[in-house]
């Protein structure tokens, strides 16, 4: 299946050098040149990934960003502040790539990113389903889950047989999830043990005394 990227940047040369690299990577390219013509490209052709520049007219990426939730953004940007980067990987960008880059690293990204939104879609375990869109699907109820809760429950589903220590979870889902601490890891497990029991009327996730979590059905 050909994969659509928005390229979201308001340097024509950027856009047009972007448009036939990626094209000649087997890509299908949307096109825009201010945050608000991304947005509307965003809902009118609902893209796979989008590369975001944060310095655009009329609507920055920044305030942008937003409106892309469930859709991997990967910033482009002359910013090099690390504060800068932070912010906007919590804000929901997955990936930040600093001005000039070399598009051979760029596509690399964006294979890295797109597999790992579509590797394993629609996972399945006794009667649990998650989709790539971050919702977790049980008979005819089904409930959003955040991007940290998204990662843990993939995790699990893409090894349904095996035991994950604390540690173990943090070191696979680290890349997504920069809100995710060895601190708050409990909380965020915590809660989607929450929201998967409402779900579904039973335990998916369960604790293995000493050792971590693993997935279970009781």
């Amino acid at each position: 299946m050909t994969r659509t990227i928005l390229i979201a940047d308001d340097d024509p040369y950027i856009r047009e050098m972007l448009r036939e690299t990626l094209t000649a990577a087997g890509y299908s390219v949307v096109l825009a040149d201010s945050g608000s013509a991304a947005v509307d490209a965003y809902v009118a052709d609902k893209p796979d990934l989008i590369l975001l520049d944060l310095m655009m007219p009329d609507l920055s990426g920044e305030r942008a960003l937003p409106y892309f939730d469930g859709t991997p953004v990967i910033v482009i940007s002359a910013k090099t502040d690390v504060t800068d980067k932070v912010e906007l990987l919590h804000g929901g960008a997955v990936d930040y790539v600093t001005k000039p880059f070399d598009v051979r690293e760029l596509i690399a990204r964006i294979e890295l990113r797109l597999a790992e939104r579509f590797c394993g879609d629609d996972a399945e375990y006794n009667g649990l389903k998650l989709d790539s869109e971050r919702v977790a699907h049980c008979g005819e109820r089904s409930v959003r889950l955040t991007r940290t809760e998204y990662a843990i429950l993939k995790l699990f589903l893409q090894n349904p047989n095996k035991v994950f220590s604390k540690s173990q979870i943090l070191d696979k889902i680290s890349s997504n999830t920069p809100d995710c601490t060895d601190g708050s890891l409990k909380v965020h497990v915590g809660n989607l043990r929450s929201k998967l029991r409402e779900l579904c009327g039973r335990e998916f996730l369960v604790s293995v005394w000493g050792i971590g979590f693993k997935l279970g059905d009781r």
